[in-house]
């Protein structure tokens, strides 16, 4: 802006500030126009003969008050916000200010400070002073460098192989240790009896949970999910329907990445059965195609109380005690089923001796309620509560810290008479055997021979009350030893004669007397040889 002065050049009437030399005043005084005044850039500037130049100097120029008493400053004003004049304006505060490459400066008053000096944003730079002039020679700090091409190439050079290393190196140790896990399984399977064959239905319709335990399981773990992976599975699971209940719990149908399982959620009082579970589960190669699937189990709170989950693949069939309710079976089916429910006895009671070996495993309640029919019409056992485990190459016998008895229904003699060797694991094994003959005795009583089947009836259903005391079994088993009835058509089918045979084998007084589960394994592996059985008239039969 101008400063009105009375100068004693007498061609000269106004004095014009030179922004960049406060302490100087340079006019260029037009001789043929006295009132027009322009500002000098050098004393030599005056290239018009009709032009003089007259610099004064003039002392710092001060703050001026204004009418309402505000301090304004001189500020250098650069903008196109119409506040500027002759290059300067005056305000409260100078500011400078760069949004996106574009610089300002110019100077605001005191009610605008807050709006104006702490606005931030991204490619925003302000800075606000309080000196005249002070925002003359203001700069904004320069931009952070952005990595160029080159730098980037070179980064991608090196990252990518590195990455495709590391994938390729994960991948050939996770085949190598899976190879290694099956050819010690298959070893296993082929000492303990080359002649012996499973026929597997395929069934389209059944849950394929292969996929997922690709992704989340890694060799050398137990049979479900990695342990933290466990840990937090309770909060993916939707419940969607009760399936049963029991005096252990509840068991709900759920979902899990698109896929049924069932969750098991036990009683507080009843949390040592989950422990005991889930310690067994996740033994190291457990996973069988006769043994229920684990995949986690989980602890959650659900209306202020905690609920102990346990997760495996879910069978819409049931349990073999509500099919046997309602379905009939042929002999070959029988026969199936009864070989199914051997093969899983046998996987338990088998110790694995390798660098990652499986213990023996006595169930110790087995029962028509514990096992599971599969759409493939195999069963699969569960229910490992109350299950003993044993190690030869370490010497140990676990037999846990559960309080819970088994069924009194399917104990065996030696254990309602409490002569049972409890030191000793194959005393365990034996009482197994026992309960194995009497739910071979089910699925027989169920199966039709020349037109006649026998409604479901549970063992001894015609010498003890539905709900049995002990005392009353013991009566029953140890002093009378009675055994379940056989029906005279059973005797009139090979396949079924032989596996009236098997039973009553099954439930010698004497325990070492019994067969193992190996022997009847073989036994009924035989007879499924001898009496071929097509795939898929088994399939429309289910």
């Amino acid at each position: 802006m101008a400063l009105e002065f009375t100068p004693t050049e007498p061609l000269a009437k106004q004095w014009c500030c030179d922004g960049g030399r406060p302490d100087r005043v340079r006019l260029l005084c037009v001789a043929s126009n006295p009132s027009k005044c322009v500002t000098a850039q050098d004393a030599t500037g005056a290239n018009n003969p009709g032009e003089r130049l007259l610099t004064k100097a003039l002392p710092q120029q001060g703050s001026v008050q204004g009418p309402d008493g505000v301090t304004d400053l001189l500020c250098t004003c650069e903008n196109k916000k119409g506040t500027c004049r002759n290059g300067t304006c005056r305000g409260a505060y100078c500011f400078y200010t760069k949004v996106h490459g574009r610089e300002e400066r110019g100077c605001f008053h005191k009610d605008h400070y807050k709006e104006q000096c702490y606005t931030s944003f991204q490619g925003l730079y302000v800075h606000c002073c309080t000196k005249n002039l002070c925002n003359v020679n203001s700069t904004a700090p320069p931009d952070p460098v952005e990595p160029t091409r080159e730098e980037d190439s070179v980064i991608l050079l090196v990252a990518v192989p590195l990455l495709v290393l590391l994938i390729l190196s994960v991948a050939v140790c996770g085949l190598v240790l899976w190879l290694r896990s099956r050819r010690q399984h298959h070893r296993l399977g082929y000492r303990e009896d080359r002649d012996v064959s499973m026929l597997k239905v395929p069934s389209g319709t059944d849950p394929t949970y292969g996929e997922i335990f690709d992704e989340f399981c890694t060799s050398g773990s137990g049979t479900g999910l990695p342990y933290l992976v466990q840990r937090t599975m309770a909060r993916q699971i939707s419940l969607v329907e009760c399936v049963g209940k029991g005096r252990y719990g509840e068991v709900w149908r759920g979902t899990w990445m698109g896929e049924s399982v069932a969750v098991k959620i036990f009683s507080s009082r009843d949390e040592q059965s989950w422990f005991r579970e889930t310690e067994i589960y996740n033994t190291v190669q457990l996973r069988h195609d006769n043994i229920l699937g684990f995949i986690a189990s989980d602890m959650t709170s659900k209306n202020s109380s905690t609920q102990l989950w346990l997760i495996t693949h879910f069978h819409e069939l049931g349990s073999l005690y509500d099919f046997l309710q309602y379905s009939s079976l042929d002999p070959e089916g029988c026969l199936r089923m009864c070989l199914s429910v051997a093969c899983g006895l046998v996987h338990f009671h088998t110790e694995i001796l390798s660098c990652q070996g499986k213990p023996a495993i006595a169930h110790r309640d087995l029962k028509s309620r514990n096992i599971l029919v599969k759409r493939n019409g195999q069963c699969c056992i569960a229910d490992l509560g109350l299950a003993v485990m044993h190690s030869q190459t370490s010497d140990y016998l676990d037999v846990g810290n559960n309080p819970r008895v088994g069924t009194k229904r399917y104990m065996a003699p030696e254990v309602l008479d409490e002569t049972i060797r409890m030191d000793i694991f194959e005393s365990y094994k034996q009482t197994d055997i026992w309960s194995l003959g009497l739910v071979l005795w089910e699925i027989s009583r169920r199966t039709m021979v020349n037109g006649i089947v026998e409604e479901y009836r549970p063992p001894f259903f015609d010498m003890v009350p539905s709900d049995p005391s002990f005392e009353e079994m013991k009566k029953v088993v140890c002093v009378d030893q009675q055994r379940p009835s056989l029906h005279n058509r059973l005797h009139s089918h090979p396949i079924l004669a032989s596996i009236a045979k098997v039973m009553k084998e099954c439930w010698f007084q004497s325990p070492p007397a019994r067969l193992t589960a190996l022997r009847v394994r073989k036994t009924l592996s035989k007879l499924d040889q001898d009496h071929g059985y097509p795939t898929e008239k088994l399939k429309m039969d289910l």
